[in-house]
């Protein structure tokens, strides 16, 4: 075995484990969420058999498929991203990282207050987009940090860029990685930076400080038997920079492809191990089935040319860290009886709205909210409050000033107001993926190349690390 290629589409799930109400996650499955989508078209990856792994017939299933295929269930005791890596790598965590559902205790924030000589903002689970809306405004005014946190085990700091330069965000993180230790010792802490004006959008500037993996992994034995040990996107972050002998950031999924798609094109002896984490921080967790889904094809698109690059000892291994969720309607915020009945109002697709805001190059304010009000339910049927307006009439202002700020998409270019509007409607009826957090469900796994017969069947994802010792011919541990 010259090179293996493990691939990680971050929170690409496969259905509900055992122990899957331990964490409150009834029903989950993001695979079988995004198949409800019209926009996904994986053909490449049910031919390898992704369609033919136990419970996910309904991708479609191939009787000639080119690759094994299983799914992996988590031995862990958690469900986040570092915790799914480290265990891929090798490490079993009997306990799950710590979270804050209340926010962040006095003992944490007292040191980095005065630490970093700035006050704090926020210290709650929120949304990252929501975050800087509601506080970004205040961040601007008095320079405190915006502080937050999610349903995974994380410290996130938001700063505008023009405010609190890049190098000193990350200086603070680091400050805030020293202070989260022993029974603080968050899985990471992540800078959040923004820019723009109010409402705000976050920039690929991303940068994640996570805790030391507990003991060595996989990694590390790769390395110290002379081996390359290739970390693309987050995977050097997620490891704390251990156990690897080159690293590579990406800005998202088609940055990540490209760079993978050009290791393929160089020789090395070992393990190339990727990271896409657009799945996750752009779709699932910000409940979008389409836009998973669109991700997905163009992962299953680009897969085709990568797998030509292939040699007779190469291998490629595709599969996941952890499950995002499933998709409903009329699921969300304790809102436990859902009813079609909520949405018989919507008259207008995200598409046809935008073509008519286009077509209007004379509308008003008031003229679209009476369109979104008839044909959306929103004010007619869907309370908006005061916030909630002001962000869409200033989305709407900027797209009257700048038509060409947008949404790419593989399928169209979608306005951004566009985009806002049918976020804030289905984000009031609950349509979307039933938790924005992660769930401890099984992963799909699928392997093509020289050795793949060792990845089938279901498994715990402890077989990973082993299944590369011997790949590797490397001793085990």
């Amino acid at each position: 075995m010259k090179r293996i290629f493990l691939i990680v589409l971050d929170s690409c799930g496969a259905g509900e484990m055992p122990d899957a109400a331990k964490f409150g996650d009834f029903g989950v499955n993001t695979l079988k969420s995004c198949s409800t989508s019209s926009k996904l078209h994986i053909p490449t990856m049910v031919h390898c058999g992704l369609g033919n792994i136990e419970g996910l017939s309904f991708l479609g299933t191939d009787p000639a498929q080119t690759g094994a295929c299983a799914r992996m269930a988590e031995a862990s005791m958690g469900k986040d991203t570092t915790i799914g890596h480290w265990e891929i790598a090798g490490v079993v965590s009997p306990n799950p990282l710590p979270t804050y559902p209340n926010g962040f205790p006095e003992e944490v924030l007292k040191p980095f207050r005065e630490a970093t000589g700035r006050g704090v903002l926020a210290n709650a689970p929120w949304s990252g987009t929501e975050v800087i809306a509601k506080y970004g405004a205040e961040h601007m005014r008095t320079g405190d940090l915006i502080v937050y946190t999610s349903a995974d085990s994380v410290f996130q700091i938001a700063a505008h860029e023009d405010i609190v330069p890049l190098e000193q965000l990350y200086e603070y993180c680091r400050i805030a990685r020293k202070i989260l230790v022993g029974k603080h010792g968050v899985g990471r802490v992540i800078a959040r930076p923004f820019e723009g004006e109010w409402p705000f959008h976050r920039t690929p500037r991303r940068h994640d400080f996570s805790i030391e993996p507990p003991q060595q992994t996989v990694l590390d034995a790769i390395v110290a038997a002379g081996k390359d040990m290739i970390a693309v996107g987050k995977i050097h972050d997620i490891f704390a920079g251990h156990g690897m002998t080159e690293f590579v950031y990406t800005t998202g999924n088609t940055d990540g492809l490209a760079k993978t798609m050009a290791y393929a094109d160089k020789e090395f002896t070992g393990l190339c191990f990727v990271n896409l984490v657009d799945f996750d921080m752009l779709y699932g967790h910000r409940r979008d089935p389409d836009g998973y889904a669109r991700a997905l094809h163009e992962f299953d698109a680009w897969l085709p040319d990568f797998l030509a690059k292939l040699g007779e000892d190469d291998m490629v291994i595709i599969t996941a860290d952890h499950d995002t969720g499933g998709m409903t309607i009329g699921v969300d915020k304790g809102n436990n009886n859902p009813t079609f009945a909520d949405i018989d109002w919507r008259r207008m697709s995200k598409g046809r709205f935008q073509d008519y805001c286009t077509q209007h190059t004379d509308l008003t304010w008031d003229a679209v909210k009476e369109v979104m009000a008839e044909n959306l339910g929103l004010w007619s049927h869907i309370p908006v409050s005061e916030s909630e307006e002001a962000a869409l009439k200033a989305s709407f202002n900027e797209f009257k000033n700048n038509a060409a700020a947008t949404d790419k998409t593989l399928y169209k270019d979608f306005s951004r107001f566009s985009s806002d509007v049918f976020s804030l409607v289905n984000r009031k009826n609950g349509i979307g993926f039933t938790t924005y957090s992660h769930t401890g469900n099984p992963v799909p796994v699928f392997a093509v190349g020289k050795g793949c017969e060792l990845f089938s069947e279901i498994n715990n994802n402890i077989e990973i690390p082993r299944r590369f010792r011997k790949l590797l011919n490397l001793e085990e541990k």
